[in-house]
């Protein structure tokens, strides 16, 4: 009996199911707010065209960023809630809010699929049909990809970097804005090629370890991987080179070829990108231009340079 009374203190520090502040910060988190800044990619269209700090265009893109943002939270939230239970399972993903109860799995469904409702309907609402179109086109790609396409060959990969490319043409959908072919390449083959090396990381490090990050990896060979991201890279350089060339008839008079020069910047920064790939360091894609000096001072360069080209000095 003394025993049992000593042991009943503990029993009841046991922590409760977490409610209140402790839901709604399981779900902020579960909606991923690190991986919101890939949905700056709106901005990429307006800017190279140079009409990006008008009024106007500004108060589209805040829009369609929020709405794209509400977009990819609700696919995360369905993703954890089917699969939470394998999720438990897992060494890291097992913290996440769904899988450690955080967040009943009937709220994750539940908040996940309002919101998969709510931002193409905002989006019809207050947004040209083409953007609601490609939401809406987004959403059901992506959840068809939680629940088979991941387990796919190849198709895996050319889901992720259809959001990417999705993400880059929606602002010049919501701004009316031509989209140069050779821009919609550089944006597709570049983003196959972070993708790519990102899995070829994953699968090196793999090697190292028992069991892998995505079962799917099992079924690709790092050579494959390798081949993938050699071959997004030297397209990605190629359709940079062809759309930095390209005039679209306005001659410049600026003091120097900006647009042109910046094709020095873009092949450094794939070439030391490259680096990280080869080592299989090469994770997340903002993880790695942060992370390394070198490789930020050169997107510097980049964007100093295009926007040079574009303000035409």
């Amino acid at each position: 009996m003394a025993v049992l009374r000593q042991r009943a203190p503990e029993q009841r520090r046991e922590p409760a199911p977490p409610r209140g502040k402790g839901l709604l910060a399981g779900l902020l988190r579960t909606a991923r707010p690190r991986q919101w800044i890939k949905n700056v990619l709106v901005v990429a269209a307006p800017a190279a065209a140079g009409e990006l700090f008008s009024r106007h265009a500004l108060t589209q893109l805040a829009l369609v960023f929020v709405l794209f943002t509400a977009c990819a939270a609700a696919v995360y939230l369905v993703n954890d809630a089917r699969d939470a239970e394998a999720d438990r399972a897992h060494p890291v993903k097992r913290h996440r809010p769904v899988a450690a109860g955080q967040v009943p799995v009937p709220v994750a469904y539940a908040v996940g699929g309002a919101l998969g409702v709510l931002a193409p309907l905002a989006a019809a609402w207050l947004c040209p049909r083409p953007v609601a179109a490609l939401l809406t086109a987004y959403l059901a790609m992506q959840l068809a990809y939680c629940v088979s396409l991941k387990h796919v060959l190849v198709v895996d990969l050319a889901v992720v970097t259809t959001g990417f490319l999705m993400r880059a043409m929606i602002g010049g959908l919501a701004l009316g804005i031509p989209l140069s072919r050779w821009f919609l390449i550089t944006t597709g083959f570049g983003a196959l090629f972070m993708v790519a090396a990102k899995r070829y990381s994953e699968a090196v490090q793999m090697a190292e370890k028992d069991g892998a990050t995505r079962a799917l990896l099992t079924e690709y060979t790092t050579g494959y991987l390798r081949f993938v991201w050699q071959l997004a890279a030297g397209v990605a350089v190629l359709g940079y080179c062809m759309w930095a060339m390209e005039e679209g008839g306005v001659p410049h008079t600026s003091v120097l070829p900006w647009r042109q020069l910046s094709m020095v910047a873009f092949v450094l920064a794939v070439l030391r990108y490259a680096v990280f790939a080869d080592r299989g360091t090469a994770g997340e894609p903002e993880d790695v231009v942060l992370r390394d000096r070198a490789l930020a001072l050169i997107g510097v360069v980049w964007v100093a340079m295009y926007g040079l080209a574009v303000a035409n000095w």
